[in-house]
């Protein structure tokens, strides 16, 4: 009787995790297309839209899971999921749209993108290394990725950063929009309940630490919006638009969802899986790092490279899984 509950336990859970999945990926859709066409009705340029709205729409489900899983004491999800969002974003996103379409880069267009990234995943080592994140340092690091965003406005209406206009959706009315937007948010905010919850369950039944739900399903399901964009933004040769947006992604994950989350309820190492610490954070900081001086001396993502970063992410999601067991099997 017990097992048939577990295994009923698991399903459900299976159910929570599909669910808020696709909460999450319509409510991003709905809350982004809301929120530009609100924004174009005020007149707001497409370069304000683009740096600001579009780019806080497309981080808005991993902020409210690691928000919701933070403040419910689960800060190894919370912490796993941005963690496992950028191992994501470069090894499967980058992977999978590499595979497909050779992605070639200008490296002088994407340095400054390119040491933000890097300076902030840095800092993130830094800071769990050091004992975690201070509401203080929380808040300084929402300041500075609100003047990192008004810094690249400015250079981009001086001419220095060229910007791709956004594409406008189409609502019957101002009231419509809305609707979408408000249905938008509330999507999100459900489905990230859901993720969370069966995240948990999830990681119970299996046995598993939170921090690998969070690394791994969750991490997956937030960056699937991001996977679907890159793919047809390489199909149509807009590489830069596909590298722009993962090097923003990985930026935002860190600076803004830690830092809006750290604000409200700091972030302590001890609190965190061991795993979080051993493995993956240096995952992180070593495959951006990688991702940095490929894009930077080789100029491009050749299909070869592609496969090779898939190949990555398949060995570590089984590192990941292996060595989360280890963890629980010696009682850690």
């Amino acid at each position: 009787m017990m097992e048939f509950t577990m295994i009923e336990a698991f399903l459900l859970a299976i159910g929570c995790l599909g669910f808020g999945m696709i909460m999450l990926i319509k409510g991003g859709d709905w809350c982004i297309d809301g929120a530009v066409f609100v924004a174009r009705h005020f007149g707001i340029s497409p370069l304000v839209v683009g740096f600001t709205i579009v780019a806080f729409g497309t981080s808005f489900p991993e902020l409210l899971v690691s928000l919701t899983a933070h403040l419910s004491g689960s800060s190894g999800i919370a912490v796993g999921n941005v963690i496992g969002s950028n191992i994501a974003n470069i090894l499967l996103v980058i992977g999978a749209t590499a595979a497909i379409a050779t992605i070639h880069v200008v490296p002088r267009a994407l340095l400054r993108d390119l040491v933000m990234m890097m300076f902030a995943t840095v800092l993130l080592v830094g800071l769990f290394v050091w004992g975690g994140i201070s509401q203080l340092m929380a808040v300084a690091m929402v300041v500075l990725l609100a003047a990192y965003v008004l810094w690249q406005y400015y250079m981009s209406r001086k001419g220095d950063i060229p910007v791709e206009d956004v594409e406008n959706p189409e609502f019957a009315s101002f009231r419509t929009a809305m609707i979408y937007l408000l249905l938008g948010l509330a999507a999100i905010a459900l489905g990230a309940e859901f993720l969370v919850r069966g995240a948990k369950v999830s990681a119970t039944v299996l046995g598993v630490p939170e921090a690998v739900i969070g690394l791994s399903v969750i991490a997956i399901g937030t960056s699937l919006p991001e996977l679907t964009t890159c793919i047809i933004a390489a199909r149509r040769g807009q590489s830069d638009l596909v590298v722009g947006n993962i090097i923003g992604s990985n930026v935002f994950n860190i600076l803004m969802i830690l830092g809006v989350t750290g604000a409200i309820k700091p972030y302590v190492t001890g609190d965190l899986e061991p795993q979080l610490m051993a493995l993956d954070i240096w995952v992180t900081l070593g495959i951006s790092a990688l991702f940095t001086i490929i894009l930077l001396f080789y100029k491009k993502v050749t299909k070869p490279l592609g496969y090779l970063f898939l190949l990555g992410y398949l060995v570590y999601m089984v590192a990941t899984y292996l060595y989360g067991f280890s963890l629980v099997h010696k009682g850690m």
